[in-house]
């Protein structure tokens, strides 16, 4: 098992570097393309677009979008289940499979999911 995670790591690695590589030489080209024209400021290097995109995403937002925003839905969402009767729930799954959703997972309490729909540790 430990060797399929390190073939996976060792593939996956070289493809990371290189969106990375990509991602910074995009950032370095669209700065020295409209900074310098239109305010006057310096060219920057690789390494310094590099350094400018990481800074940017740990004062701005982190890696991986808008933080806390799906959780803050999630909890929403339980919070109004809890809030329902037996028949509006029943009422909203109704309305729900009627558009074409199926079954929402999402918010449902795990109490009243069945045993085969229950998440595994």
């Amino acid at each position: 098992m430990k060797k399929r995670r390190m073939v996976k790591f060792l593939m996956f690695a070289p493809i990371a570097l290189l969106v990375a590589a990509l991602v910074f030489w995009v950032v370095t080209g669209l700065w020295n393309w409209l900074v310098p024209p239109i305010f006057g400021w310096k060219a920057i290097t690789f390494w310094q677009a590099a350094g400018l995109l990481v800074l940017s995403r740990l004062v701005l937002g982190r890696f991986h979008g808008r933080p806390g925003w799906s959780n803050h839905w999630r909890h929403r969402m339980r919070e109004r289940w809890e809030q329902m009767t037996p028949e509006e729930r029943e009422k909203f799954r109704e309305s729900l499979r009627g558009r074409g959703h199926g079954r929402c997972h999402g918010f449902e309490p795990a109490a009243e999911r069945p045993a085969a729909e229950q998440p595994t540790a």
